[in-house]
């Protein structure tokens, strides 16, 4: 039975692209969709009023303030592969959604500006990556603008990210300078003429540096000099390619281009499609769960709400880890421990989509949520009973006591603060003994709390006033069995349940943690609550 969708499963790559904001990353997402022929025209990524809005942005807030709050999926065919790109959130603010998504990716592309080099953010996302030991590939774009040295950028990214680094190809200037770039493996020079923006045509012409002449003639002496200094140095000095190396995560393979010229993009994607993998085994609490020998069986990765105004709906995405999925078949949700058929799956495409009918391993599949998914969630055929592990929950940094402004809304602001909830994009709590009269809630970042207030006024119609809490520590109680009445804190500890019930401690000092431990013996605290 595997045997019929094997092939299908082993053309299958899907990957997440992280970057700091501005670097490049959504320009770079469109390039992709339009060597693929899934885009004709790329769209302009901060909007003129007339501009398009990038592909992969959908939401209102993303378009008007031109960054990524929420990933997003995209599917298209390139060169007999089907590629699923997982678009992430660069803002540091949605780190904690970039984690989720790195959840359901075989390997990562990291975009670096190359005047801005690594940068806060990208330290954060890459050392996701190194938990989740997945093949990290790099993708030094902006190169038609002045950049920095290319050997102390590499040096930065080895020093700063802790990889080593495998330069595939080589810039020959950067700027108004920018020539093209050395590919290493054919020893030959790819220069080009600037393309018009938004389409992929444009002139790429291939010399081999063995024709030094021909070389000159097209990039000058100067240009040439640099490069054999530059090549000699590069032989002697970087790591050796080694794809086993790659796809344990411990050296990461470096493109350089500009996505926004077009200039490398397709060089890169070519060579990206070559050394990375198949869909991999998932670890689950039965062991591996081979792709292709396996059934059916996913796992939620991300729940959104409200992406199509129209219908006011659910999806909950699924990242497929075996077999073949038929929307014709019953499944097991195995958290809910209830069979049932996957209502409505559908590939997205940002905004727009397409109902399937099947899907293979390594896709990216959108189901109707009636409420019953949770971030974490396996699905798998009826017979089985297995359950891939669970994804961790950050804790939130940031709190804030939320009023409705209209008393007469109650029931839209509990139905748009919770369903907000779910997607995992805010964690909400009650004040202990007080039900949902005092709601908290909990964000990795400020920006999370504009985004709510911008959804329940938009999608909810319910107004909102923030009421900053000074705490910045939140610890989950592992005890089952205590009495949080009895419970002896500090002076700066608030007592609060999440909607579950389970009990939690808010602390504005780290020390207050210790103190409270202190005085209630055999107290366990943890700094992670479990979905």
């Amino acid at each position: 039975m595997a045997a019929n969708y094997a092939d299908e499963i082993n053309r299958r790559r899907t990957f997440a692209i992280i970057s700091h904001p501005d670097a490049g990353k959504t320009t770079l997402t469109e390039k992709f969709l339009l060597y693929g022929g899934a885009i004709n025209l790329a769209g302009s990524v901060k909007g003129k009023a007339t501009a398009r809005h990038a592909v992969s942005d959908w939401m209102e807030i993303e378009k008007e303030r031109g960054i990524s709050v929420t990933s997003s999926v995209l599917q298209f065919e390139y060169d007999g592969f089907c590629i699923n790109i997982l678009d992430t959130p660069g803002h540091q603010d949605f780190s904690e959604d970039t984690y989720r998504t790195l959840m359901a990716a075989d390997s990562a592309v990291m975009v670096i500006d190359a005047s801005k080099g690594v940068e806060a953010q990208t330290r954060k996302l890459f050392k996701v990556c190194v938990m989740r030991k997945i093949p990290i590939f790099t993708f030094i774009n902006k190169m038609d603008r002045d950049a920095n040295d290319t050997f102390e950028l590499l040096d930065e990214i080895e020093k700063e990210l802790g990889i080593a680094t495998c330069p595939v190809n080589w810039p020959i200037g950067s700027g108004k300078s920018f020539k093209g770039v050395y590919d290493r493996n054919k020893e030959a020079v790819y220069t080009f003429s600037d393309t018009e923006k938004g389409t992929k045509e444009g002139e790429t012409t291939e010399v081999s540096v063995a024709e030094r002449d021909k070389l000159v003639a097209i990039i000058g002496d100067e240009a040439a000099d640099k490069l054999y200094d530059e090549i000699e140095l590069l032989d002697g000095a970087s790591a050796e390619f080694d794809l086993d190396a790659v796809r344990s995560g411990d050296l990461t393979p470096v493109f350089f281009g500009s996505a926004l010229t077009n200039f490398g993009v397709e060089i890169f994607l070519k060579h990206f499609l070559e050394m990375t993998t198949t869909p991999l085994a998932r670890k689950a609490d039965i062991g591996l769960i081979d792709p292709v020998e396996n059934e059916f069986s996913a796992f939620v990765f991300k729940i959104q709400a409200n992406m199509n105004k129209a219908h006011r709906d659910r999806i909950a995405f699924m990242r497929i880890c075996s077999g073949k999925f038929d929307a014709s078949q019953e499944v097991r949700h195995v958290q809910g421990n209830k069979v049932m058929r996957l209502s409505q799956p559908q590939q997205i495409m940002a905004d727009e989509r397409k109902i399937l009918s099947e899907a293979y391993a390594g896709d990216i599949i959108g189901v109707f949520d009636p409420g019953i998914f949770s971030i974490g969630d396996t699905v798998c055929m009826p017979k089985e009973k297995i359950q891939y592990e669970g994804i961790p929950t950050f804790a939130p940094e940031h709190f804030a006591r939320v009023r409705q402004i209209d008393t007469m809304k109650r029931k839209q602001f509990i139905k748009g603060v919770s369903q907000i909830a779910q997607e995992g994009a805010i964690q909400i709590f009650q004040e202990f003994n007080t039900g949902m009269e005092e709601i908290i809630v909990g964000v990795v970042g400020v920006l999370q709390f504009d985004v709510l207030k911008y959804r329940l006024e938009n999608e909810y119609n319910v107004e909102i006033r923030l009421e900053p809490l000074p705490y910045e520590h939140i610890r989950w109680i592992e005890n089952k069995d205590i009495d949080l009445n009895k419970l002896t804190g500090t002076s700066d500890m608030k007592k609060i349940q999440d909607l579950k019930g389970n009990p939690l401690l808010l602390f504005v000092n780290s020390w207050s943690v210790g103190m409270t431990l202190e005085r209630n013996e055999g107290l366990v605290l943890s700094e992670f609550g479990r979905n």
